[in-house]
């Protein structure tokens, strides 16, 4: 078993993608208050680097998904798998933190399940949502998962698996903190613009599937709202590709790849398109009206609604129960659909607050026990994880 070093514990820390560069970022801040000490190596992006952090190799190199998507990167992924392996058997860390990216970083728990090393995954896959019978297969992966969502403890507690629930980071996110009137000063938007924010996704792999349709949507836009001012917020990993595909938009977008200058379009939007997934809760947090919105190959697509077990994609309403917000997926994220709805969004304000009232109440049950930020709460788990380990090995 590697030594626990009580001054200076190593922790290696997988991030596979720009969410949990964030939570890394943040997890590291966490311990650190707790043991200036600690070291880390491992994977992360530019948040985690900000932080301190050394990158093994770019974490843009793991940002891809989809089934279909995957496949011209499958080589590149293995090799990335065989390196992250070696270079934790090198260190020899305490303990092997793998965030979210399930795909990637549960074949890296499974390869270094030999080494004698605690692992945690932050961010429970999920597998509640579609092919629930993987769940079998997890036993063994890690020594403790920490979960975002409050009924997923329960859901992996029932097949045996250790597990806690920390909280959803979104509710770090100062999301709703932005300043509208700096936004609009920056940008040079004018004050009685329509602010519509576009939410395209974090990885490679997903924004070229809806930038067109969004910028196809725009040029439909123009007739009845002349005045709407898109803004497109992404990471740094993929304003490169952004910045290339809206080349040809009708309008020309606010592209904002700061996190404040993204919080602050928050504050000045009338309404939002997003991807599923954590951005729905920032912009709930936020209190933005929106639809959620995606497309994936079609064959991906396909065998996805065979295999989904859930009632919506859209993460405010899997929490509420019920479609808080449209959902317009694959047919249904059409540039004319799309018009249809920011025309909704913006000209109707009953049902705009009628979001926002129901966003308090999933935002609410998002809270980590005791109150305790979700950062801190996940620091907590994985220094108890520590310190158990290190009183349960004898003295020398």
């Amino acid at each position: 078993m590697v030594g626990l070093s009580p001054s200076s514990p190593l922790i290696w820390i997988l991030a596979g993608e720009a969410s949990g560069d964030v939570l890394g970022a943040r997890l590291m801040l966490a311990l650190r208050a707790r043991n200036p000490h600690i070291r880390f190596a491992g994977v992360g992006g530019p948040r985690m680097v900000e932080v301190g952090f050394e990158s093994l190799f770019p974490m843009r190199d793991l940002a891809v998904m989809g089934l279909v998507e995957i496949l011209p990167r499958v080589r590149q992924l293995a090799r990335r798998l065989d390196q992250a392996v070696a270079d934790i058997a090198a260190h020899k860390p305490d303990l092997v933190i793998t965030i979210d990216s399930p795909g990637f970083a549960l074949r890296l728990l499974r390869r270094i399940a030999g080494m004698g090393v605690l692992r945690v995954h932050y961010v429970a896959p999920q597998v509640w949502a579609w092919r629930q019978k993987r769940v079998r297969k997890f036993p063994g992966l890690w020594d403790e998962l920490l979960c975002l969502l409050p009924f997923e403890e329960k859901f992996f507690g029932a097949h045996g698996l250790k597990t806690r629930f920390v909280g959803h980071p979104v509710l770090q996110s100062g999301a709703q903190e932005g300043d509208a009137a700096r936004f609009r000063a920056r940008h040079g938007v004018a004050e009685g613009a329509r602010v519509l924010v576009l939410m395209p996704g974090s990885r490679r792999s997903e924004v070229p599937r809806l930038l067109p349709v969004f910028g196809r949507m725009l040029a439909l836009l123009r007739a009845s709202m002349p005045d709407v001012v898109p803004v497109v917020p992404v990471s740094p990993v993929v304003a490169a590709t952004v910045e290339r595909a809206v080349q040809d938009w009708p309008v020309r977008p606010v592209i904002v790849t700061d996190v404040q200058d993204k919080h602050d379009a928050f504050a000045a939007a009338g309404a939002a398109l997003t991807k599923s997934g954590t951005s729905t809760l920032e912009l709930a947090l936020a209190g933005v009206p929106m639809a959620v919105t995606y497309r994936v190959n079609p064959i991906t697509a396909f065998m996805a609604r065979r295999l989904i077990r859930v009632p919506y994609v859209a993460m405010v309403n899997l929490l509420a129960g019920r479609k808080v917000v449209p959902e317009l997926l694959q047919e249904n994220c059409a540039p004319d659909v799309l018009a249809c709805e920011v025309r909704r969004l913006f000209d109707n304000p009953a049902a705009a607050q009628a979001q926002r009232t129901a966003f308090a109440s999933v935002l609410h049950g998002l809270e980590g026990p005791g109150g305790v930020l979700p950062a801190d709460a996940a620091a907590s788990a994985v220094l108890d994880l520590l310190a158990a380990q290190g009183s349960a090995r004898p003295a020398p």
